[in-house]
């Protein structure tokens, strides 16, 4: 299981926040990504560490640029390492 302030949680925590923003289902976005939904889940929980290229792809997904996924994760992550 993996710790509080693992990035694999801040970038699950960004996925998540961007994706209910944009009002997208798991299942849409992991048919926009090409990722199934489960794995969605996974990562959005921190529970998988997703690869670079699912990463590019779920950017893609949520209609993103890379560096806004980035940044909103490391911010994700900054916040539970303060907690």
């Amino acid at each position: 299981m993996p710790r509080r302030d693992d990035p694999q949680i801040g970038l699950g925590k960004a996925i998540r926040s961007l994706r209910t923003e944009g009002k997208l289902s798991q299942e849409t976005l992991g048919h926009r990504a090409e990722i199934h939904p489960t794995w969605i889940s996974h990562i959005e929980s921190g529970r998988i560490n997703p690869t670079w290229g699912n990463v590019r792809r779920i950017a893609k997904g949520l209609k993103v640029e890379l560096a806004q996924l980035a940044a909103l994760a490391e911010e994700f992550e900054r916040k539970l390492g303060e907690a």
